[in-house]
């Protein structure tokens, strides 16, 4: 491997670890849904929002990097004490709720292939999700976690292996108005759209890539002078931008070979409603046969363990930094006592909620939607708290970077508005 490729390697980190966490189970669930029942017809929406995930994942970073604090940290510095925690409560909520429907597809997924039962699985993940942050050094965790990420790449495999209508996908993507499917309903569009968007911009990505820019920031000596120098300083977040940019065109490259995969191997075959693991698993058929099932399940277990540590954590830095609590996990447990316990009660509450009979890969949608709806406000405060000089100094960001972060913002808040509009009333 040459010098340059080892310095690129090595420059990626939280933006890496935050894109391959994006394709969570939920989002592989919210993904599959999408291509079994719209086929191609909401590949518009991840061609869209590439960009804008891109704008907003690079904002948090620099947020983290800049002002050395995370998210909520700098919400609270910008806006009354209340709307801090209103929104940070917002957050672990859905939060716990996303970690439950994770926890809870990874114990399905063990039954693919096993006859363990589901609850002895979620008590099992949810230890080793508890105990990878807690015992594990930070170091160890990001080499995890990097390795992690190529539990993905089957979905890339299916994608090369069958022989997908590039004309048909090309037309359906750019007017899928013209080709929704009969008897769908304008609010389950809305729905799925607003589940696309918000397991792709989701909240704990924001929290979680804020809080790693300060870790990492933390470990380097002298980190506070550097940021002082101009040189450092165009440096350093040229290496933001590009671990941004390679985390997240990984994560949609992903998220677009699931919705194609499913789309040509369940859609186009009659399958149209997944409604549980096996269904979601038979996408992977055609590349790896009768292992459909133990290569999807070994995706949703290993993305889960990717990305449950992160949820859990991410809310934890959020409920730390609100109350001024020692946090990272660059700190020992009897160093910062708090932030760990909210990681393991995020992640018991999460893994005690999956032992209600749900339906798995409703639940795991449903988390994106609640991620989409909350996301809009938390975008705003981040916009804003970009713009600020009191907060951000020299370093506020451009009016290009505005621009993309408020179409985001803008896009995300008109799809969840739809989606409300368009449900039928409850009585």
């Amino acid at each position: 491997m040459t010098q340059t490729a080892r310095q690129f390697f090595r420059g990626l980190g939280p933006g890496l670890i935050t894109g391959a966490a994006d394709d969570d189970p939920s989002g592989i669930a919210t993904y599959s849904q999408a291509g079994a029942q719209f086929r191609f017809g909401l590949i518009w929406t991840l061609i869209l929002i590439t960009p804008l995930m891109i704008s907003i994942q690079m904002l948090s970073a620099r947020i983290g990097w800049v002002t050395g604090r995370g998210l909520a940290a700098n919400i609270n510095q910008l806006f009354p004490r209340w709307v801090t925690v209103g929104l940070v409560t917002l957050f672990v909520m859905a939060n716990t709720i996303n970690i439950a429907a994770d926890i809870g597809a990874m114990g399905e997924a063990v039954r693919l292939f096993t006859r363990v039962p589901v609850g002895i699985s979620v008590i099992g993940f949810g230890l080793a999700c508890i105990a990878a942050p807690v015992f594990l050094s930070y170091e160890r965790s990001v080499r995890v976690l990097k390795w992690l990420t190529l539990a993905l790449f089957a979905y890339v495999a299916v994608i090369l292996t069958v022989q997908v209508p590039w004309h048909r996908l090309t037309v359906e993507s750019f007017q899928p108005w013209a080709f929704l499917p009969n008897g769908q309903k304008l609010s389950d569009y809305a729905a799925i759209v607003v589940a696309v968007m918000g397991t792709t911009i989701s909240p704990y990505l924001f929290f979680w890539q804020a809080s790693q820019e300060v870790e990492e920031s933390h470990r380097r000596p002298n980190s506070t002078k550097l940021h002082a120098d101009p040189e450092y300083a165009a440096e350093h977040l040229g290496r933001i931008k590009q671990d941004t940019y390679v985390g997240m065109i990984f994560s949609n490259t992903i998220a677009l070979c699931i919705v194609i995969a499913t789309a040509v191997t369940l859609n186009l075959q009659g399958v149209t409603d997944i409604q549980t693991s096996a269904q979601a698993a038979l996408a992977l058929k055609p590349v790896a046969g009768d292992l459909a099932f133990i290569v999807f399940a070994l995706g949703i277990i290993g993305t889960g363990l990717l990305a449950v540590p992160v949820l859990a954590g991410s809310a934890a830095y959020a409920v730390s930094e609100v109350f001024g609590w020692t946090t990272g996990l660059s700190h020992q447990f009897n160093e910062a006592r708090g932030f760990y316990l909210i990681i393991i009660a995020a992640t018991g509450i999460g893994a005690s909620m999956s032992y209600f009979e749900l339906d798995p890969i409703r639940m795991l949608v449903w988390a994106a939607i609640v991620n989409g709806v909350i996301a809009v406000p938390i975008m705003v405060a981040m916009l804003l708290i970009g713009q600020s000089e009191r907060l951000m100094g020299l370093y506020t960001i451009s009016l290009r970077h505005r621009m993309f972060g408020w179409l985001a913002t803008a896009l995300m808040g008109v799809a969840v508005v739809l989606m409300f509009a368009t449900m039928a009333p409850p009585w």
